[in-house]
């Protein structure tokens, strides 16, 4: 192996963002919600798991700047996906039944691209790997 080769693979920058296209060419392919991106989707579930959350906690679940929040609430809220309710200071986040509909579908969706990056990578590999990903990503946040 030369020098350039065992600089990509022990980069774990390189590896991690090589691995996140592949991973969102696949979500992409899977999750056919138009001009919804998967991150999207991602939103409207953890408003679905938590109605009427404030825009600082969604914020929070997704790891997510507030502006790029609000920017993804505007595109959701346009089309009538999410209703937002301002109270004082603070942003409630809630699915409309259109929502909900989007909702059910991308949970199926999900099961799908699972089922397709299992069938590469092996049901356990995937299953380490995530639990892996997201315990590495919190202790960078930290």
């Amino acid at each position: 192996m030369n020098e350039e080769e065992q600089v990509l693979i022990h980069c774990l920058y390189f590896t991690a963002s090589r691995f996140a296209r592949n991973m969102t060419k696949l979500a992409e392919k899977t999750f056919d919600f138009g001009d919804l991106a998967p991150s999207y989707l991602y939103m409207i579930m953890i408003v679905k798991f938590h109605p009427e959350i404030t825009q600082k906690e969604l914020c929070h679940k997704l790891s997510i700047a507030p502006s790029t929040s609000t920017r993804f609430i505007d595109k959701l809220e346009k089309l009538k996906l999410v209703t937002r309710k301002v109270n004082g200071k603070q942003t409630f986040i809630s699915l409309t039944d259109e929502g909900e509909k989007i909702y059910k579908q991308f949970r199926v969706s999900l099961k799908e691209l699972f089922t397709g990056y299992s069938q590469i990578l092996g049901r356990e590999f995937s299953m380490d790997l995530s639990k892996m990903l997201n315990e590495a990503s919190n202790m960078l946040e930290e």
